[in-house]
């Protein structure tokens, strides 16, 4: 019996090992911590430098690139690539000090040199807010100056521009940055996997070690994914929160920081003509929308700059048109079209949203005699013949911001502008815009952004209708760190698996 049990002791001592890796201690082991987020649209480039990407195109980039500066949840700026700054000569000088140590995805090191080509590059693209820089010098290797044409205490937010390394000659397929994630693959109509960065500055930072993308056909589909598990969060819209049971997500509120609007084509008949624009506004009920298109979730606002940039946000501009539609067919009359009109809405069909937007307004435009059409279109469509062709009649779009400046939805409107799809011009904008560009004292450089709102306004360049609420939905009790900023970015860095 002795020999029986030893032999057992023996038996049970050798098979100990064995048993900690493949029971209880692989559970033990070390796990890759990944989410995997819905978006219901892809990037239209992975350049940083192309000022033509998507709002979650940007929204994924600014987890793989950074600027000189970053900007934070409560809309302050902070170093970034830089280690530090200084504003100089009242806003005409920059003066920028070169995080030392910095590494991009690749291993190699930043260099003045890359911050300067990546500044020439955006200059030489006419990305908004960098036509006004005089001269980029590098007078050592870890100093950058940057000269304006003219004084511009504002000009810092445009600098959260992704830096480059100068040698990647194709940034499109060779996405370089040296933020949290570096893109690990990409495959178009399916995913993007974002891993993380074991080299980032930040220190506890990304959380998480992989983020996978998952690109969903609209939102309908991105919906019926994170019911059934195959996505673990994503952004979605207050109607569709409404579909969610509360007991099975977290739901975490915020601003899209972008504006919805009906964009007329100032350049096409009868849009050409203010009184029929304004018709338009008097027609559309705002309230309506939001209540009948997002469950009473939104913020309406009657100005091309949205709420969130309170400072500058001009508040008469609320509700300018509220609902008329008698004033509406006035308006009409006394533009030779009593008998209405017909007008095209063309539609991203990716985005519900716009979509649901869009059927509202047919029916209140029928009620003053306007005949209005959906044409669904997809996003890559939109593009080119939408925001590039200008090739519509109206259209329903969110239009955001790459950072948090007033003139990065102001200068939209400038008659020269290369993004005013919507052919808006007006010479006493264009003054005024011109003047608050150069305007030191700040309260009146306020007053002229908040005039220049309201000259857009007054003159019925498009119909604005809100700041749409978003929602970033998580599965209940499993994640923290859910950061707001006062733009539409994912900060995937900050999300804290429990």
């Amino acid at each position: 019996m002795k020999t029986k049990k030893a032999l057992f002791l023996i038996i049970t001592l050798a098979l100990t090992p064995v048993l900690s890796l493949f029971g209880r201690g692989s559970s033990e082991a070390p796990r890759t911590l990944e989410l995997r987020y819905g978006f219901s649209s892809e990037p239209a480039t992975l350049d940083p430098l192309d000022p033509s990407n998507t709002a979650d195109g940007r929204s994924i980039l600014f987890n793989v690139y950074e600027g000189l500066v970053r900007p934070e949840p409560d809309g302050d700026i902070k170093p970034a690539v830089a280690s530090s700054y200084a504003i100089e000569q009242g806003g005409l000088v920059y003066r920028f000090t070169l995080r030392q140590g910095l590494r991009f995805h690749n291993g190699e090191a930043v260099r003045v040199g890359d911050v300067k080509f990546t500044l020439d590059t955006a200059i030489a693209a006419a990305y908004q807010g960098f036509t006004q820089i005089e001269k980029v010098e590098t007078p050592d290797d870890s100093t950058i100056v940057i000269t304006l044409k003219t004084p511009d205490v504002e000009f810092l937010p445009y600098l959260t521009i992704g830096i480059v390394p100068a040698n990647n000659t194709d940034r499109e397929h060779n996405p370089i940055g040296t933020g949290p994630y570096r893109i690990e693959s990409y495959s178009t109509q399916q995913s993007l996997v974002l891993k993380k960065n074991p080299a980032y500055w930040r220190s506890g930072f990304p959380k998480l070690d992989k983020v996978t993308i998952v690109f969903l056909a609209n939102s309908e589909a991105l919906l019926l994914s994170l019911r059934g598990g195959n996505i673990d969060a994503a952004d979605i819209t207050g109607s569709q929160v409404d579909q969610l049971n509360d007991a099975d997500f977290d739901i975490f509120p915020g601003y899209s920081n972008a504006v919805q609007l009906l964009a007329l084509n100032n350049d096409v008949k009868p849009l050409d003509d203010i009184r029929v624009r304004q018709a338009l506004n008097y027609a559309v009920d705002i309230p309506e929308i939001i209540n009948t298109a997002f469950s009473g979730r939104g913020e309406a606002s009657g100005s091309p700059l949205i709420p969130g940039l309170a400072k500058y946000y001009n508040r008469e501009l609320v509700n300018p048109y509220p609902s008329n539609p008698e004033r509406a067919r006035t308006l009409l009359r006394e533009a030779g079209l009593a008998e209405g009109f017909s007008l095209e809405i063309t539609v991203p069909s990716n985005y519900t949203m716009h979509v649901d937007t869009a059927q509202v307004i047919v029916n209140q435009l029928a009620q003053v005699g306007i005949k209005a059409e959906i044409r669904l279109v997809d996003w890559a469509t939109w593009l080119s013949a939408v925001y590039r062709g200008r090739n519509y009649q109206a259209t329903i779009i969110s239009l955001d911001a790459a950072n948090s400046s007033p003139r990065m939805f102001l200068s939209r409107y400038l008659s020269t502008g290369s993004s005013n799809f919507i052919n808006f011009r007006n010479a006493d904008f264009d003054q005024v815009y011109q003047a608050g560009l150069s305007e030191i004292d700040e309260a009146k450089r306020i007053a002229l952004y908040q005039e220049a709102q309201k000259i857009i306004s007054a003159n019925a360049a498009s119909v604005y209708i809100q700041d749409i609420y978003h929602f970033r939905v998580f599965p209940k009790g499993r994640y923290t760190g859910i950061l707001n900023y006062p733009l539409y970015v994912t900060d995937f860095a900050s999300i804290t698996p429990r």
